[in-house]
């Protein structure tokens, strides 16, 4: 069974990389470097700071940092105890796939996608209740991600096994950060748990 998914996995990957085309490639090779994402992330930072105030905006950014280390270390752990071979360097389709971008590190699971994913899911329960439309995101780490297999760098499985492992370490710092928010602002705890999303709720 396992190896029937992995063939499929693989199969999946040679069709999705070969839909891409030369007027595309720059766009992905733009979208799939953290760098360019920044002004996205600083806008969501300045309306977090707005809407939230400033002691608990610092509260979330310390633990999305402490999110993304803990993600992307267990990544790792992953990577180097799965040691799953990236699409070209795998000799078996290397020569079926189009790509732009060699890395000596290993596939499974893509960091792209539990890091981006871990993010997002976070921010989402976090900013949900302040911000309106904050479901637009998710579509970070599905661009994010998708770009990982546009330039032949994941396989599918890679990314979504990445989304569920984000999914998963989101979830445990939002324990944390509910626990913590509770203990550090008890006084707003009624306008943190039903706040308005158009007005912030504190100016501290």
């Amino acid at each position: 069974m396992l190896d029937w998914l992995l063939e499929q996995d693989k199969n999946l990957l040679v069709y999705l990389n070969s839909l891409g085309t030369e007027t595309f490639d720059g766009f992905w090779l733009f979208i799939t470097k953290q760098f360019n994402w920044i002004p996205v992330f600083a806008l969501i930072l300045y309306l977090a700071f707005k809407r939230l105030g400033w002691r608990h905006a610092l509260l979330v950014i310390i633990l999305i940092s402490l999110l993304i280390t803990l993600t992307d270390q267990t990544t790792n752990l992953f990577k180097n105890t799965v040691q799953r071979l990236r699409p070209l360097n795998n000799p078996e389709i290397a020569g079926y796939v189009r790509g732009f971008k060699y890395s000596a590190s290993y596939s499974f699971f893509s960091g792209h996608a539990s890091n981006s994913m871990a993010c997002a899911f976070f921010l989402y329960h976090v900013l949900r209740p302040y911000l309106k439309y904050m479901g637009f995101i998710f579509l970070w780490p599905l661009i994010f991600a998708y770009s990982r297999i546009y330039l032949a760098l994941h396989y599918p499985g890679d990314i979504l096994s990445g989304f569920v492992w984000g999914i998963f370490t989101a979830s445990l710092m939002l324990l944390l950060y509910r626990y913590l928010r509770d203990k550090l602002f008890p006084e707003q705890k009624e306008n943190l748990d039903n706040p308005t999303n158009s007005e912030p709720i504190s100016d501290r």
